[in-house]
């Protein structure tokens, strides 16, 4: 079993560009969530840890998960409103966010009880944790099961307008690498970080039409192009890489840092070969919809 912990949120995804007052449609999104739906497209036994509001985008964002074969079991649920993401998006289908997160559900998110044993490896990142009190429950999740030896990945996706303080959201970053297996970065990402660091088994970095690279621990390091795409837009493009990296390492035993280091330069570009032809599928449709496994031709 895979677990994916974090926010679920809905994005207003503007229908036409240019316009001052856009037609805007609400789509189910939030980092975490688009990765979950994506495992669960690639037909990956998943579930969902977060908080999930009761109210009527609340249910939507469940019964999203449920048709893609996530389990909610790990779901807690509250009656505070669900977190809306504005986005827009421009000429190149690329896409920047404002956010209402005040007061919202998955801000209160709660450390839970010990995950089942047969968790494989746990996914975290974005907004899940920059926002109190609910970060620092998913940041003691994160030192918990990588402290049991569960596989992590780590998706900071920084989102820089909710963090009121950069220079301590770094350094609080750092202190969570020696708890994290497979860092996966944006280039805008490492910018914002200062750098690629360093500690992880393996970093991946995203490179947008330039494709993806990843460098190991062991000094390997490997890129592969992206694949060729007409772009709607770019929402849920990174989360469904984290969900391609994970299946692809799944599929090769590679679970662990000692299974990451085993990977050698001819592994590592079917792994992102597949992660870029799964970011394309989703680039290519407005919105986070994440490709199924029939359309990757697994």
């Amino acid at each position: 079993m895979f677990v994916v912990a974090g926010e679920s949120l809905i994005d207003l995804v503007p229908q036409e560009n240019g316009t001052p007052l856009p037609l805007l449609l609400p789509r189910p999104g939030g980092g975490p969530y688009n990765t979950a739906i994506a495992l669960g497209r690639l037909g990956e036994h998943v579930a969902f840890c977060s908080r999930v509001s009761t109210d009527g985008f609340g249910e939507a964002l469940l019964a999203g998960l449920r048709r893609a074969g996530v389990d909610t079991s790990l779901v807690q649920r509250g009656p505070e409103p669900t977190t809306l993401a504005v986005a827009a998006i421009g000429s190149d289908g690329s896409a920047g966010y404002g956010f209402y997160t005040e007061g919202s559900a998955d801000r209160l998110f709660e450390l839970p009880h010990a995950l089942p044993e047969s968790v494989r490896a746990l996914a975290l990142g974005t907004c899940s944790l920059v926002l109190e009190p609910g970060a620092s429950a998913y940041e003691a999740l994160l030192r918990r099961e990588a402290g049991r030896g569960v596989f992590t990945l780590l998706d900071p996706n920084i989102r820089a307008v909710l963090i009121p303080d950069a220079d301590a959201y770094r350094a609080r970053c750092a202190g969570w690498l020696p708890y994290v297996s497979l860092l996966k970065l944006s280039e805008d990402d490492a910018t914002w970080l200062g750098g690629v660091p360093e500690g992880p088994a393996a970093v991946v970095l995203t490179r947008g039409g330039s494709g993806l690279t990843v460098r190991t621990r062991s000094g390997l390091e490997v890129s592969v192009p992206a694949a060729p795409v007409t772009v709607a837009d770019t929402i849920g493009a990174g989360d469904t890489v984290n969900a391609a990296l994970l299946h692809g390492l799944a599929e090769r035993d590679a679970l662990s840092p000692e299974g990451l280091s085993s990977l050698d330069a001819a592994a590592w570009t079917e792994v992102l070969t597949l992660a870029a032809r799964a970011a394309a599928v989703t680039c290519s449709r407005t919105g986070a919809e994440p490709p199924y496994a029939a359309e990757l031709e697994l």
